[in-house]
């Protein structure tokens, strides 16, 4: 079985719903949700004109291959209505796996770790809550340093 974190964020209509439809939906097809953060509500990332975002994080465990689960997470995006039309656009669910195991995966599809999770606390804030010790393979530092060393000054709300 693979470990993997993902996270889960919407800024448009009914953003609870959709993150809860995004784990039914991973339940359904992707593996076993293990741990689920709490829902954080944080500022549009680099489009601040737009509606905050309600995030998450989930430790899924899945059989798998990170080939094979990034296609799944952009089919479960498509039938939930994400439409990609330009970079930090608001989105109805938007699903980024952020580690797979311990490994470093660099394809045309996909990078894992994600380049961006020591530069984002929306990611790391509900990361450090179900992982706090978890140690980013590239970096080797545990996501909870990596939170106290984040420079991303942007408010991150428990809700």
């Amino acid at each position: 079985m693979n470990k993997v974190y993902i996270l889960l964020g919407s800024n448009m209509g009914n953003t609870k719903s959709y993150l809860l439809q995004a784990q039914d939906h991973i339940e359904h097809s992707i593996g076993t949700i293990k741990k689920s953060s709490s829902f954080y509500s944080t500022a549009a990332w680099g489009d601040n004109n737009q509606a905050d975002f309600l995030n998450q994080v989930l430790e899924i465990e899945t059989k798998l291959s990170s080939a094979e689960l990034i296609r799944d997470l952009l089919k479960i995006e498509t039938s939930m209505g994400r439409t990609r039309t330009f970079k930090n656009a608001a989105r109805t669910i938007d699903i980024d796996i952020l580690f797979f195991n311990n490994e470093i995966i660099k394809t045309k599809n996909l990078t894992v770790p994600h380049p961006e999770i020591q530069n984002r606390r929306f990611v790391l804030v509900p990361l450090v809550e179900i992982a706090a010790s978890f140690n980013h393979p590239l970096l080797q530092k545990t996501v909870k340093k990596l939170l106290k060393e984040c420079p991303d000054e942007l408010n991150v709300q428990k809700i």
